[in-house]
């Protein structure tokens, strides 16, 4: 059985990843759905004066909110749901939780409903991404889930052999069974590739042995445009990139016109590691 782990704050982005976590459990028709919900320690009143701190009542209150989550989805048969709240923080523990239950994925919201939430939730997500050695599925506010029969995995074509990922990439294309795109996204690119690409383009086939994947080189001046733009065209399902600094997922959190656009994508984003 496929688990998933679900951080809950009770938002209703959270609880769309939830739901989202919930579609794919019932298209791969087995799965373990885990809602979490971290709960801060309260150390102290305003004033510095300790207060009184019942753990146990907290986390009370917390699985019965989880619990209303739960009740709230149509779950379909063989699919199996459960609640967990600990005292602490989502970045601290919901990593050490999903790898102790061997978890396949941890699925996350990426904004909520006001400005505030988007600075906080958006940040604890890339947090848990840095931290997380298991797949990380980003899922926009708004998502709907509508099959994941197309991936795009993106890749600038250096090194691939020591800066790709394979095992986890097979790993997340073995759960979905969908059809692979491979782009890469440059400035430079003209009519003809260059021989140190096709090098590269042999070596990830060499590697994805059983899949066929579909490679496109676009030429964009704009990474995320570019992206936007083949997302768009192939009604491509989920992206699945390797976080890197200044890469894909550093660019969503920009402030431009472009970037927010990216930030507010209706695509799922599956952030894998080495």
């Amino acid at each position: 059985m496929k688990t998933f782990i679900v951080p809950i704050d009770f938002s209703d982005t959270s609880k769309n990843a939830a739901l989202y976590a919930l579609h794919i459990a019932a298209q791969i028709n087995d799965g373990h759905i885990i809602l979490y919900h971290a709960f801060d320690e309260i150390v102290a009143g305003v004033d510095g004066s300790p207060l009184y701190n019942d753990v146990e009542a907290r986390k009370n209150i917390a699985l019965w909110g989880l619990d209303n989550v739960k009740n709230s989805f149509n779950v379909p048969a063989g699919i199996e749901i459960s609640c967990v709240a600990e005292e602490g923080t989502v970045v601290k523990n919901v990593h050490k939780f999903a790898v102790t239950h061997h978890a396949d994925m941890i699925v996350m919201g990426i904004t909520g409903s006001t400005k505030l939430d988007q600075v906080m939730i958006g940040s604890t997500t890339l947090n848990v991404i840095t931290h997380a050695t298991i797949p990380v599925m980003i899922i926009p506010p708004e998502a709907t889930y509508k099959g994941l029969k197309n991936v795009v995995f993106t890749s600038d074509f250096k090194d691939v052999e020591k800066t790709t990922p394979f095992a986890s990439l097979l790993k997340v294309l073995n759960l979905f069974k969908a059809k692979l795109h491979i782009i890469n996204v440059d400035s430079e690119h003209y009519i003809e590739l260059t021989e140190e690409y096709k090098k590269e383009r042999v070596i990830i086939e060499e590697n994805l042995i059983g899949y066929t994947p579909e490679f496109s080189f676009i030429r964009s001046y704009d990474f995320i445009e570019g992206i936007n733009r083949y997302v768009d065209s192939r009604n491509i399902d989920a992206l699945i990139t390797v976080p890197k600094k200044h890469n894909f997922l550093s660019q969503l959190f920009k402030t431009s016109h472009t970037k927010k656009l990216a930030y507010h994508s209706h695509v799922p984003i599956i952030a894998i590691h080495a």
